[in-house]
């Protein structure tokens, strides 16, 4: 029985393919990009994610839950020992004040069909389906053919978020359950984007040129930041490249926000001798980039807009 990673459901979603939608995301990313939205999704294996602001300093439940004596107060707060921790979960069910939880568990494919199916009436009023998300689905790959070609016998719409970076093998045996793919492209610059996401973008690019060709259906996402990415350089070089590929349903412009900042935080937290990410902007990637991520101004965001539209796409500007 094939298992994997997730570390949410969202159930009700609208903004990840077409119709009402249950998401599920994966746990673990191949890329690191200093922005994510997500910070708990890029390690496949579950994370302590603490809320130190909720945790009351007269309590030890959760210290005495623990079965290695992985916690201890100190005078800092609550401390866990990665060295001792199994991630079991035991402190978390422990917490009656819900200051700290396990981001990431292990579900088999039917636990998690069988969750999804409780949505079904709401894909057949709207026309949607499942989209599988993450960090990188394509990270776990058996769990995701299995779980897609469970689905796919129940007729399910079937759209897979991913940010191409896997061997076009796998990417070729889930084209053949997927409805629709959401390709995510951040920058066109090989050295830029190995900067910012810790990978080359080589075989992103090669994977999408290839998975067009085999007539999939595309939706193009790219996450906008200021200073980054924006540029008319890096917009063009997208523009062209998209431009030569069939299959590309639409694009995507979503301008990025900070809601991976208060994340990325919780996450450091758990970390004995870890320190916060910078208050200006999260530290979570290879390259240590400490800028102050913002989204473009309207009037770029406007312009970026106008050149997809002018080179044939449809274009929004959101999910």
């Amino acid at each position: 029985m094939a298992e994997g990673t997730i570390f949410d459901i969202k159930h009700y979603a609208i903004h990840d393919g077409p119709g009402i939608r249950t998401t599920v995301f994966f746990k673990g990313c191949p890329l690191s990009c200093d922005w994510c939205h997500n910070p708990e999704s890029m390690n496949p294996e579950p994370e302590w994610f603490l809320q130190p602001e909720r945790c009351p300093p007269d309590c030890s439940d959760c210290v005495d839950s623990c079965p290695r004596s992985a916690l201890q107060r100190t005078d800092e707060g609550l401390q866990r020992d990665p060295a001792n921790c199994t991630a079991c979960g035991a402190c978390a069910e422990a917490c009656a004040y819900e200051a700290l939880r396990l981001s990431g568990r292990r579900v088999s494919v039917p636990e998690l069909v069988s969750e999804i199916e409780k949505d079904s009436i709401f894909f057949e009023e709207s026309g949607g389906g499942v989209t599988v998300s993450g960090g990188e689905p394509l990270f776990q790959p058996r769990f995701l053919q299995a779980l897609l070609a469970t689905l796919k016998e129940q007729g399910y719409h079937l759209t897979v978020d991913t940010c191409g970076q896997a061997d076009f093998s796998v990417l070729e045996r889930v084209a053949a359950l997927t409805d629709l793919f959401l390709y995510d492209l951040k920058v066109m610059d090989e050295e830029r984007h190995r900067r910012y996401t810790g990978v080359s973008n080589r075989l992103i690019l090669e994977n999408l040129t290839r998975l067009s060709a085999l007539g999939a259906e595309v939706a193009v996402r790219l996450p906008l930041l200021a200073g980054i990415n924006d540029d008319a350089g890096n917009i063009r070089a997208l523009a062209a490249f998209l431009g030569r590929l069939q299959g590309i349903r639409g694009i995507h412009l979503l301008p990025y926000h900070r809601g991976g900042l208060e994340k990325a935080r919780r996450l450091a937290s758990g970390r004995i001798g870890g320190e916060d990410p910078a208050p200006e902007g999260p530290a979570v990637g290879p390259s240590a980039v400490k800028a102050a991520f913002r989204p473009p101004s309207q009037q770029r965001l406007e312009e970026i807009h106008a050149t997809f539209i002018d080179a044939g796409f449809t274009t929004h500007i959101g999910g």
